[in-house]
């Protein structure tokens, strides 16, 4: 009976495990990188995609602050608490709330030790694509020697239901870094 019961909670969360990446966007970086690139850029680039990936489009936490909590990651996004623990946190109980978030990266940019990121969040799975839906989203990060340790963002709500998300939910100062 007990085999039964784990083989079938096994097959349960497998099945669910793979549901869930199935319809996750992917961030097709050989489509956006660009080529006067240098090394270090696209190096800086991958890092920061990889990050993207696993963080806003996979939800897989775990795999991001195994790989990059780091105390040095300092936010500017006055909404977001600092750090990366600080961000893991917020983005678990947001995708609780909107399991189907999603971030489409448009563009990428690398200037030496910046990548910036021109992307389209959505939280339902039926806005992706639709850009009269969702949000405009600019991120850039900053790299220092092979780490994420910066990070800013502008975001551009497309919609009326998510202009009233973002007065409803906004405001909120949650660290002392301000926005430059």
């Amino acid at each position: 009976m007990l085999k039964t019961l784990s083989a079938t909670l096994l097959l349960l969360v497998s099945t669910l495990t793979f549901a869930a990446g199935k319809d996750a966007p992917t961030i097709n970086f050989s489509e956006l990188q660009k080529s006067n690139w240098s090394e270090q850029e696209l190096k800086n680039a991958r890092l920061v995609t990889d990050f993207v990936q696993n963080l806003m489009n996979n939800h897989n936490f775990d795999y991001v602050l195994a790989h990059y909590n780091d105390s040095a990651y300092v936010q500017h996004n006055r909404n977001l608490p600092d750090k990366i623990p600080g961000l893991v946190g917020f983005l678990q109980e947001f995708v609780a709330d909107y399991p189907d978030y999603s971030y489409d990266v448009k563009h990428i940019y690398a200037d030496g030790d910046f990548v910036i990121f021109h992307s389209h969040a959505t939280l339902d799975k039926d806005h992706r694509g639709n850009d009269q839906k969702g949000m405009n989203i600019i991120d850039t990060w900053r790299i220092e020697d092979g780490r994420i340790v910066e990070h800013w963002d502008s975001i551009q709500a497309l919609d009326l239901s998510m202009r009233l998300y973002s007065l409803f939910s906004g405001g909120d100062i949650q660290n002392d870094n301000g926005v430059f």
